[in-house]
């Protein structure tokens, strides 16, 4: 998300470009144009205006420091003026003692409460804590039975040394509505079997309701008076635009929220909300829900968003997903290959798995800095991945080795087995043969890395890797060129 905001906002300061000083003239010019942009992107009226004043107010008169351009002087401020809007960073979760911590989180209809309950919980478990997954949504049909779903597939299949318990009362799913007080009543006797199990966290799903029923509202607060939850966290569908902000501060006057959890944040939305709704309740972000998968829960960090939305990257987040994925033994076994030229066909499929595994390639370039305008060049088609692991996997354990040993009549097999053609087949090999040389020849000059030949065979000219179309080399302020990797080691040799 924030594609057109970002493009808006680098456009508009690029203007100032070759301007000696920032002049009242050219900030007025400047922020008229950052204020539509904003306000495009679903950002509420009162936080665009407030913004834009404290702005103006920190650029006007400001001499531009010489090391810097006067485009690049208000880029600084209108950094700052967003890290002060989104922050300050607070994704931690306060556990008490004694356990457990009731962590209940409420919302708009469809906002994806009962995905991200499963995601908060897989969290929790990475870091070794205990859960209890409570079901109160009883309002929901089949409410309950995707929460156990999700739970077993949690407790099945997501990382870390902490267990996941469920609780659910489904028979009381028919009194709902009948009797009063039942989501009461199914909310205190889940708190006591999480006692009695002595689980670190309770998280309860509650039922979805609109801001404007007041007897839903009311039953939301029945709960919160009866279990005194330590956090209460307002998950926020992102695509909802100015009615997240409204229904934000409802909730918030009527239960006074701890965090905001903003889910779906990897859609192609405007991103308003998540510009407004800290401004607009003083909760902080806590998570961004950006996939559908257990791990897609990120903690909020302001200062990268910003950094996003400026087109600056968020390098941070992508070392860190590199070091989720890549273990330092995988990476010095794989750098010791390299320099030692031993590279194998079973290493580049390793590597190509670590980077798919750290999610979608257009999303991973868009955290390189200067990566937003470049973007629109790139055309990145999943399934060419799909293939070049077909080719491989076609191939014996002795062909991995050694792509030297293919010849005419192997090359054909694999192909029939990859459901390739043997031009494919032959692409990928030459690939890896020159990426091979390259590296042997790097390797003295202390360039490598276990992540190297995926670079390499994804950003390369003459040899650029199938289904990665127009692949640029990424540089700050939107410019971009293509180099070759030949190029590429003539300039570094010259250095």
């Amino acid at each position: 998300m924030f594609e057109a905001l970002s493009q808006r906002i680098t456009d508009t300061f690029r203007n100032l470009a070759g301007r000696g000083r920032i002049s009242q003239d050219n900030v007025r010019e400047a922020m008229d144009e950052v204020r539509t942009a904003l306000l495009e992107a679903d950002v509420h009226l009162q936080v665009v205006t407030q913004f834009c004043e404290e702005v103006a107010q920190d650029a006007v008169g400001r001499a531009v420091t010489k090391s810097l351009k006067p485009s690049e002087e208000m880029i600084a401020i209108v950094h700052q003026r967003l890290v002060q809007l989104m922050g300050p960073v607070d994704s931690h979760i306060m556990l008490v003692e004694p356990p457990p911590t009731v962590l209940m989180l409420c919302g708009l209809q469809g906002a994806g409460k009962t995905t991200t309950c499963a995601k908060l919980a897989a969290y929790l478990k990475k870091s070794g804590r205990s859960v209890m997954v409570a079901a109160v949504d009883l309002q929901r049909p089949a409410a309950v039975e995707q929460l156990a779903v999700l739970t077993s597939e949690v407790e099945r299949d997501a990382p870390g040394a902490g267990s996941i318990h469920f609780y659910a009362e489904p028979d009381k799913c028919a009194e709902y509505g009948r009797v009063t007080g039942v989501a009461v009543g199914v909310s205190r006797r889940a708190l006591a079997e999480a006692r009695r199990l002595k689980v670190d966290a309770l998280i309860l799903d509650t039922a979805g309701r609109l801001h404007i029923n007041d007897e839903l509202m009311a039953e939301l607060g029945a709960i919160n008076a009866a279990l005194r939850p330590q956090q209460i966290f307002l998950v926020v569908d992102a695509m909802v635009g100015q009615d997240a902000v409204n229904s934000a501060r409802v909730f918030h006057e009527r239960l006074a929220i701890d965090g905001i959890i903003l889910c779906k944040f990897d859609s192609d939305t405007r991103g308003g909300a998540a510009l407004s709704v800290k401004q607009v309740t003083g909760a902080p972000i806590k998570f961004v829900g950006i996939g559908e998968k257990f791990d897609q829960l990120q903690e909020f960090h302001p200062q990268r968003m910003a950094g996003r939305i400026l087109g600056m990257g968020d390098v941070v987040s992508l070392v860190e997903k590199v070091r989720e994925e890549v273990s330092e033994q995988e990476a010095t076994h794989i750098a010791q290959r390299m320099a030692e030229g031993r590279l194998t066909m079973d290493d580049f499929l390793t590597q190509l798995g670590s980077v798919r595994r750290m999610g979608p390639m257009k999303q991973l370039l868009g955290l390189l800095p200067g990566a937003g305008s470049a973007l629109k060049n790139i055309e990145v088609d999943e399934k060419q991945l799909d293939r070049l692991e077909g080719i491989v996997h076609s191939m014996t354990a002795g062909e991995r080795r050694d792509v030297k040993t293919l010849n005419k009549s192997r090359v054909k097999r694999i192909a029939r087995g990859s459901g390739t053609t043997p031009a494919d087949v032959n692409k990928l090999t030459r690939q890896f043969q020159m990426m091979q040389k390259m590296t042997r020849q790097m390797a003295s000059a202390g360039v490598g890395g276990p992540l190297k030949s995926i670079g390499e065979l994804s950003r390369t000219d003459s040899t650029r890797m199938p289904g990665v179309q127009n692949m640029p080399t990424l540089r700050a302020g939107g410019s971009t060129r293509t180099v070759s990797v030949k190029q590429r080691y003539k300039q570094r040799k010259k250095k």
